[in-house]
């Protein structure tokens, strides 16, 4: 029996030992420090901000083609020639290996005066597609965001479920040490001692499991937040609910700020302009172009005249039209397939419209029966706690035996854990509605 005790002993003070240590290390890390380290190291966030940068590049007027084009040419040829000619007085001139140079160096520049407002179009379209990279970039800032406070909020339940089992194994060992000191005073038999320890061990094995399943956790959480595997944190655990006719307010805006409504407006919008910029197909396009250059040709002598060199050097420029009056029909056909493609992107707002206002009314359908849930179970634990407090006193009293005690025990241990599931069940499904409706990233946290 005193080994037994030894054992018992030496295994509370390593579970209080682990306790010591984990509260020691551990910061508290806030949600709002959580957002934070997530929008500047998550690699998907970074990846999605990368593109905008691309899109803001490509929207650029670098990239309009409405600025002229400026290039320079250069180049020489040398060539070696035997000629015969024949003259007039029926005599003939022969002259071998002539040699011929030329050499050109110039400045010129393309401009387009006018497209059909074809490039108009196209670069209202650039600026339209880096609003949409934008609404994608929120699109996955969003999901990203959901699924920190998936795992954020799975750590703040394990660890609840922790402490409630540190201080049921904390009420299982005491009353390890009772039916030990009954036994030796002969007020109970040895199977009161054995079940008292058994439960023990199953306390500390459900412990040690919940714990390690934290740890996991913990890491998932580290790589939402990019950051290393190995750094030690604790979460807050406190969910406050946002007011309901707050949310109210918000659900009433819902088709103004859902991200897919607002994709597929921008989608329709390109669309719009593609239509437009296929119209300028069918206009003329004037261009202007002009350079400056410099000329150099050395001849050989000929039957007429000596050896000669000339150079050129000047401006020179020019105005051209084109129309293409027919081009097979391809600009029919763009311009008709652009205007069906708009009626689809239309016809998918209005199949978007009708997916997002079910979503948010299952969103709010979930959240608030989670909310409820969450309300019967804090009752629950009210209720399970004033009978383990009743059946601790009568157990001690001897009026119930151990396995009735334990079941008070069980009772309320699951109470109190299917209370925490309840909480973060429902804060997770208010952020949920709160994505539907396009507020996830205006909110506190």
């Amino acid at each position: 029996m005193k080994r037994t005790r030894l054992q018992f002993t030496l295994l509370s003070l390593l579970f209080v030992l682990q306790g010591i240590v984990g509260v020691a290390q551990e910061q508290v890390l806030s949600k709002a420090e959580a957002i934070a380290q997530t929008l500047e190291n998550n690699y998907n966030i970074a990846v999605a901000g990368n593109s905008v940068l691309i899109a803001e590049n490509n929207a650029d007027l670098l990239n309009s083609n409405y600025l002229p084009t400026v290039f320079g040419l250069a180049g020489t040829n040398y060539s070696v020639q035997d000629q015969s000619t024949d003259r007039d007085d029926g005599g003939s001139f022969d002259l071998n290996n002539a040699k011929s140079e030329t050499y050109n160096a110039s400045v010129n520049l393309e401009y387009t005066l006018f497209d059909g407002l074809g490039r108009l179009y196209n670069y209202r379209s650039l600026k339209e597609t880096y609003n949409l990279s934008k609404l994608e970039a929120r699109e996955t800032i969003e999901n990203t965001v959901l699924q920190l406070f998936s795992v954020y909020y799975e750590v703040a339940r394990l660890t609840k479920n922790v402490e409630i089992l540190e201080q049921t194994l904390e009420i299982s060992r005491n009353r390890v040490k009772r039916a030990g000191y009954q036994f030796d005073y002969g007020q109970n038999t040895k199977l009161e001692v054995l079940n008292a320890e058994v439960d023990v061990t199953n306390d500390s094995i459900n412990l040690m499991n919940t714990r390690q399943l934290l740890q996991n956790t913990k890491r998932d959480l580290n790589v939402v937040l990019a950051r290393d595997l190995k750094e030690g944190f604790a979460v807050d655990t406190n969910v406050v609910f946002i007011p309901k006719i707050q949310l109210e307010s918000y659900i009433d805006m819902a088709e103004e700020n859902n991200v897919r409504i607002l994709q597929s407006e921008s989608a329709i919008t390109l669309s719009e302009y593609n239509i437009q910029s296929s119209k300028a197909r069918f206009l003329p396009t004037v261009g202007l172009s002009g350079s400056y250059g410099w000329n150099q040709s050395i001849s050989p002598a000929s039957a007429f005249f000596g050896g000669s060199t000339r150079q050129n050097t000047g401006w020179q420029g020019g105005l051209s039209l084109r129309w293409n009056l027919f081009d097979g029909g391809t600009s029919i056909t763009q311009f008709k397939n652009a205007k069906i493609a708009k009626n689809n992107q239309e016809l998918l707002k209005q199949q978007i419209k009708l997916e997002v206002a079910r979503d948010v009314a299952n969103a709010l359908g979930n959240y608030e029966n989670l909310v409820e849930v969450f309300e019967i179970q804090e009752q629950n634990v009210i209720t399970n706690k004033n009978n383990f407090e009743r059946s601790k006193e009568r157990f001690n009293l001897g009026q119930i035996t151990s396995i009735e005690f334990r079941q008070a025990q069980i009772n309320l241990i699951n109470a109190q854990t299917n209370k925490n599931l309840a909480k973060y069940d429902a804060k997770f499904a208010e952020l949920q509605l709160l994505q539907q409706i396009g507020q996830l990233l205006n909110i506190e946290f």
